[in-house]
C-alpha cells in the first residue's frame, strides 16, 4: 500500500498523521498553523513530498445524519485544488467523531488544556486514518493465495 498521509483540515490548523510503509498502522505526525488557502496547498504538497506519501486521505466532516455541511464543502474544494497539484491520489474519509475521540483520549490521559490544543488535530488525523487503513487492509490470514 505504501505510506498514506492523513490530513485533518481545520480553519486554523492542519493536523497530519502518517501510516507505516505497510499501510497497517497510523501514527500522529505534525500540526501546522494556517494563514490562507495558498499556504495550505503549499504545506500539504511539502508534507506529501517529505513523508514519501503514496496517497493523501483528507478527513471529511459529515453531519451525524451523513449529510455534508459547510465544513465538508470546504474539504471537497480543498481536495479539488490538491488533485490539480499532487501526483498522488487524494481521497476523503468520514471523520465523524474523530476530534471528539481525540479530546476524550487526551482527557483520560490527563493532558493539560494547552497540551491538548497542541496535539488534538494530529491525534484526530491519526484516528480517522487508522479507520481508513483498517477498512482498506485485509485481516491477517485472509489474504488470497496465489
Amino acid at each position: 500500500m505504501g505510506r498514506v498521509l492523513g490530513l485533518d483540515y481545520g480553519t486554523k490548523r492542519l493536523g497530519f498523521a502518517l501510516s507505516d510503509p505497510t499501510g497497517m498502522l497510523a501514527t500522529p505526525h505534525s500540526v501546522e498553523t494556517l494563514a490562507d488557502l495558498n499556504q495550505t496547498l503549499n504545506v500539504v504538497e511539502r508534507k506529501c513530498r517529505e513523508t514519501g506519501a503514496t496517497k493523501l486521505v483528507i478527513g471529511l466532516p459529515k453531519n451525524m445524519n451523513g449529510t455534508l455541511g459547510p465544513a465538508a464543502e470546504g474539504v471537497l474544494k480543498l481536495k479539488e485544488q490538491l488533485e490539480k497539484r499532487l501526483t498522488i491520489p487524494v481521497e476523503t474519509w468520514d471523520e465523524r467523531l474523530s476530534t471528539v475521540s481525540a479530546h476524550n483520549a487526551m482527557l483520560e490521559a490527563d493532558l493539560s488544556r494547552a497540551k491538548r490544543k497542541q496535539v488534538v488535530d494530529k491525534l484526530a488525523a491519526q484516528i480517522f486514518l487508522q479507520n481508513y487503513l483498517d477498512a482498506h487492509t485485509a485481516p491477517p490470514g485472509n489474504e488470497e493465495e496465489l
